[in-house]
């Protein structure tokens, strides 16, 4: 018996692979095996990033209501501990907009929160 050999998908693996290799240096997009290392590696850092992108904008929102509540004679810390007890439910990314674009609204935020 002949031996049988889907070449149909095998062949389309390997576009989906160098599909995704597009654009990067040298053997990485155009050599099937060093391609595959190449996505792999670049889809790890994908998944990572992911998870670490929640973290930076966190910590750049926490700084910026840090500088902005700074300005009106609090920390951070006394700032978020007063909001939580008087139950202003204002998550960090509004309140770091607020200090950013609209100090007159923060302005306010704070001095209901003193």
């Amino acid at each position: 018996m002949p031996r049988s050999v889907n070449s149909v998908a095998s062949r389309a693996r390997r576009k989906k692979i160098l599909k995704q290799a597009r654009g990067y240096f040298g053997a990485r997009s155009k050599v099937y095996t060093v391609a595959k290392n190449a996505v792999e590696k670049a889809m790890q850092y994908a998944y990572r990033d992911r998870k670490q992108k929640k973290r930076n904008f966190r910590s750049l929102w926490i700084s910026r209501i840090n500088a902005g509540v700074r300005e009106h004679g609090l920390s951070y810390s006394e700032f978020m501990h007063k909001c939580a007890q008087k139950e202003i439910g204002m998550n960090r990314k509004v309140l770091a907009d607020l200090a950013m674009n609209h100090p007159d609204a923060f302005k306010a935020v704070v001095d209901k929160v003193k």
